[in-house]
């Protein structure tokens, strides 16, 4: 989905197809066949944004093969869809039964994370539309917090500088403007977005910035306007944003809001908890820890990494944090320019709600990623920007 700026250019809205497991070339034209062009029918669009996840394989096989990315760009073109954004921080295994931290492998103190994330910008130069210029890949926020020391620290800076060195590469061969950003995400070396200015300062290329993710940046308990103000005065892009929303417990010290809360303890993915002290910020990997015993003072409200349908906040005694998605969302696309012109909802978690919450057939997920859709869509009008055709 398109958008006019009152500045005169254009916001790409997309979702994320990291909902729908796959892993090879073939998995991913299936997801365009029975997910994506069933969303576009939906919303009543000729033409639908997705923000690609491409596993290992899948990359692999676009970037060695010309005829499998023009097949992939066919494919596009012929369902009504486009990419401007790639989802890079997932590697491979994202549709497992746990992912858990196997996500944060490998990361960008391994050779592999340069190799992969570069395969993925020759993909994307290959498949922007013609009356786009500019792409954009999220991905790892350098490595997770424990595997992670000044030697690791070094190589991955330099995994990062020969990165910028590869997009200038690629802009001179293609005329692609490729950017990446790194995703804060709690628990790992970059937990928030003020985390990130020391390391892209070290970095000093402008094609490295930052990606946004609202449901990090709730959990982490940082201020919207705080965070983009000191992302601004650094002068470190925001280079995509992933719209999402975490899950919130106002008064986790009642039994009935654990009780809410164990819901959504799953084997799955990591639902990083945190809660705001007068001391810092205090948290644990996941939320079953925090449930258990004393983990972490429960007088102030708990936050947990848990992606929630922008549009369908959990039942009392909990609630989202859309309100910090809808202040972001003004900061970066209400003001008098956009601070980053490729927005991406991402909720990929509906298959790990509660069970009563999951949708139980294909034509509801495709209904759930429709309406949070709409919701960005009137967010987006709201703010004065007009949809186009």
């Amino acid at each position: 989905m398109r958008f006019r700026h009152p500045d005169g250019s254009t916001v790409h809205l997309a979702y994320c197809t990291n909902v729908h497991p796959a892993e090879t070339l073939d998995g991913v034209l299936a997801q365009l066949r029975d997910h994506c062009e069933p969303v576009r029918r939906r919303l009543g669009r000729d033409r639908l944004g997705i923000g690609l996840w491409l596993a290992r394989d899948a990359a692999r096989a676009l970037v060695s093969d010309p005829s499998a990315l023009r097949r992939l760009r066919t494919e596009l073109d012929r369902r009504g869809l486009e990419v401007v954004t790639l989802n890079g921080f997932p590697y491979e295994g994202f549709g497992a039964e746990e992912v858990k931290y196997r996500v944060y492998k490998p990361d960008w103190a391994d050779p592999e994370r340069l190799e992969h994330t570069t395969a993925l910008a020759r993909v994307l130069a290959g498949l922007l539309p013609d009356d786009v210029t500019r792409g954009t890949i999220s991905t790892l926020p350098l490595a997770w917090r424990t595997a992670y020391d000044d030697r690791r620290a070094e190589t991955a800076r330099t995994a990062l500088a020969a990165l910028g060195e590869r997009l200038d590469a690629l802009q001179e061969l293609t005329g692609r403007d490729i950017r990446v950003g790194l995703e804060p995400e709690p628990g790992c070396v970059v937990e928030t977005t003020g985390d990130a200015l020391a390391p892209l300062a070290a970095i000093g290329h402008p094609r490295i910035g930052v990606c946004v993710d609202t449901c990090h940046l709730a959990t982490s308990f940082e201020d919207p306007h705080t965070a983009l103000d000191a992302l601004t005065a650094a002068g470190v892009p925001v280079v995509k944003s992933q719209l999402s929303a975490a899950l919130h417990a106002e008064h986790p010290h009642l039994p009935e809001v654990r009780e809410a809360l164990a819901a959504f303890d799953e084997p799955r993915f990591l639902h990083q908890t945190r809660v705001a002290t007068a001391a810092g910020l205090r948290g644990t990997d996941d939320l079953g820890e925090a449930l258990t015993g004393d983990a972490l003072p429960d007088a102030s409200p708990w936050r947990a990494h848990f992606h929630v349908p922008l549009h369908a906040a959990p039942a009392a005694p909990l609630t989202s944090t859309l309100p910090v998605l809808k202040s972001v969302l003004t900061r970066l696309a209400g003001g008098p320019e956009p601070l980053t012109h490729h927005l991406e909802v991402e909720t990929y978690t509906w298959q790990a709600l509660p069970p009563e919450l999951r949708p139980r057939a294909r034509n509801q997920l495709a209904d759930g990623i429709a309406a949070e859709l709409t919701l960005a869509r009137d967010l987006l009008t709201d703010l004065g920007l007009k949809e186009l055709p």
